[in-house]
């Protein structure tokens, strides 16, 4: 398998409602290593993404978008790319045995609660909290 083989350039496709979300989704990706982001003029709500197949996936990536809200388009015709190319790059990547996809999924969740205000800041002062 040749490199050229192992570069995809794949578009991902976002309901038109809630409004947005391409945009929203390009900053969540724009960071990633190894992956380029291109919002395409004529398609307000598709993502074009390049990467590597040994890096991520198709089906990692929308999961991991899916996982933190943002909604794909299900027309049909969509839904059927969307199952051929898992299935390709699925047998591509057994084929070169690489890992399942989990890394690269954490890596979108990661990336995403970097930029994202989080509830993990206390701000009771330490000596209320340990009172007994």
């Amino acid at each position: 398998m040749s490199a050229a083989d192992l570069n995809k350039v794949r578009e991902i496709c976002f309901s038109a409602v809630p409004k947005d979300q391409a945009a929203r989704a390009a900053q969540v990706l724009q960071g990633l290593a190894a992956l380029s982001v291109h919002r395409p003029p004529d398609r307000p709500c598709c993502l074009i993404v390049a990467y590597d197949l040994r890096t991520y996936t198709l089906s990692g990536l929308e999961e991991a978008l899916a996982g933190l809200g943002f909604h794909l388009d299900n027309a049909l015709l969509h839904k059927l790319k969307r199952a051929l190319v898992y299935y390709c790059e699925g047998i591509q990547r057994e084929n070169l045995d690489l890992p399942g996809r989990d890394e690269q999924t954490r890596q979108i969740f990661v990336q995403a609660y970097d930029h994202h205000p989080h509830g993990d800041h206390d701000d009771t002062p330490l000596e209320w909290r340990e009172y007994h």
